[in-house]
C-alpha cells in the first residue's frame, strides 16, 4: 500500500494507481480488523509515503525543468497528462498540489510541474504536506469510520470501490470531454 501511494504521488508510472480506493479500503479494513493496524500508524504511513512520493516527483521536476515539456510519448509518459497538470497548476498555483491530491492523474504530475516552474521549496514542502495529510486523513478515515459505525459494510466493498471509482473519474472525463470539445472547435475554425 504504501509503495502505491509512493509510485502514485512520485512515478511517472503511478498515474494509473487506485489511490483513492485502496487509501479508503485501508480504512475499512482497518476498522473491521481485517488489516490489524492501529489506524493512526496507518494514517502516519499513509502520509509520510504521499509526502516522499511528492517530494521524489518535485525534485525530478526540478531537475529536468523545463526540458520534461518537450520530451518524448512513451508507454508509460503521456505529454497530455503533463500538460493537462500544467493547465491546472497554472490556474490554482501552489493550491494546484492540494486539491490534485484528489485527483487522479493530476496528483502525480502536479508536484512534477511544481518542480519545473520551480516553485519555492518551502512553498512546495507546506502545500505538499496539506495535500498529503488532508487527503489521506479524507480516505483513510473515511472508509474507517464507515466500516466502524455500518455493520457488515465490508460485504458492499466491491461496490464502495466501483463507486469511489466513478466519483474520481468524474474530473478526468470532464477534462477529457471539455479537451476534446476545444480541439473540435479549433479543427472547425481552421478549415
Amino acid at each position: 500500500m504504501l509503495f502505491v501511494v509512493f509510485s502514485e504521488t512520485g512515478l511517472f508510472v503511478g498515474f494509473f494507481l487506485p489511490g483513492d480506493s485502496l487509501l479508503f479500503t485501508a480504512g475499512l479494513f482497518t476498522a473491521t480488523g481485517i488489516l490489524d493496524l492501529p489506524i493512526f500508524l496507518v494514517v502516519i504511513g499513509v502520509c509520510l509515503a504521499a509526502i516522499i512520493g511528492n517530494s521524489v516527483g518535485y525534485a525530478f521536476g526540478k531537475r529536468t525543468g523545463k526540458a520534461i515539456f518537450k520530451r518524448k510519448r512513451t508507454f508509460f509518459f503521456k505529454p497530455k497528462h503533463l500538460i493537462a497538470a500544467k493547465d491546472f497548476y497554472d490556474r490554482h498555483g501552489g493550491k494546484a498540489i492540494i486539491l490534485g491530491a484528489f485527483l487522479p492523474i493530476i496528483r502525480t504530475f502536479a508536484p512534477i510541474v511544481a518542480g519545473a516552474v520551480e516553485l519555492g521549496y518551502r512553498k512546495f514542502v507546506f502545500y505538499n504536506i496539506t495535500g498529503a495529510v488532508v487527503w489521506v486523513n479524507t480516505m483513510v478515515l473515511s472508509g474507517f469510520f464507515l466500516g466502524k459505525y455500518i455493520p457488515g459494510v465490508n460485504q458492499y466493498l466491491q461496490y464502495i470501490i466501483i463507486f469511489l471509482i466513478v466519483i474520481t473519474a468524474i474530473p478526468i472525463l470532464r477534462t477529457f470531454y471539455k479537451e476534446r470539445k476545444r480541439n473540435k472547435g479549433i479543427k472547425k475554425a481552421g478549415r
